[in-house]
């Protein structure tokens, strides 16, 4: 985790709909900070910083720091509310952390190998990714940047799964403790929709007798 990623908030004591729209039009973003054995606290983040920091994947599964008029919160991103059609962010859940603690986050996935894997580059086949996040568990020390997920051994019609996935000590996936058939695919190797359609299409050869010609007679 080399990056730093931190943004500076200041106390809000003004609560309520119509609060929450007067900071909006200044250019404001209402957030909420929990837990850590805390109270909960509500803050008001600068929009302009907020949307600069949400460009960077590693925002989303960082520590952040969080400077709260002057003094620094450690925490994650929890969820980010955001206008349905316009490029506004609503609202942000940030949680506190505690070094001892573990924490459930979203990471982000990052897929290599998918150029020299023989389905795409023998079996003319695409990659089909189904996941760009996984869910994981871990005590903040140990949480990741990224997942690596390696599709280079990977045949037309076979799949990654969750529990294929090569993670950092420390670091569990909660999903699988459900039980095999939360073991979900993360990304697969398809033949594209074209060629398909084509196999399907094609009529059956008939075979020759045995015998060639001669047998015919």
């Amino acid at each position: 985790m080399s990056a730093d990623y931190s943004l500076n908030a200041t106390l809000r004591n003004d609560m309520g709909k119509g609060a929450s729209r007067r900071l909006r039009r200044a250019a404001q973003v209402p957030a909420i900070l929990y837990g850590g054995d805390q109270t909960p606290t509500s803050i008001t983040l600068t929009h302009k910083d907020v949307m600069k920091s949400l460009e960077n994947e590693g925002f989303y599964s960082h520590i952040l720091t969080i400077n709260v008029d002057g003094k620094a919160e450690r925490a994650v991103l929890k969820d980010v509310q955001r206008h349905p059609y316009k490029p506004i962010v609503m609202h942000m859940d940030l949680q506190r952390i505690l070094e001892n603690e573990e924490i459930r986050v979203h990471v982000p996935l990052h897929f290599v190998g998918e150029d020299v894997a023989p389905g795409v580059k023998l079996g003319h086949g695409i990659v089909n990714h189904l996941m760009n996040s996984v869910d994981v568990e871990c005590l903040p020390k140990d949480l990741p940047e990224f997942i690596e997920v390696d599709m280079s051994p990977l045949q037309v019609g076979e799949s990654v799964h969750l529990s294929e996935l090569k993670l950092p000590a420390g670091v569990v996936i909660p999903e699988l403790a459900q039980g095999p058939e939360h073991d979900l695919p993360v990304a697969s190797i398809v033949l594209p929709r074209a060629a398909v359609e084509v196999e399907e299409a094609a009529p059956a050869v008939e075979e020759a007798p045995e015998g060639g010609a001669e047998a015919a007679e």
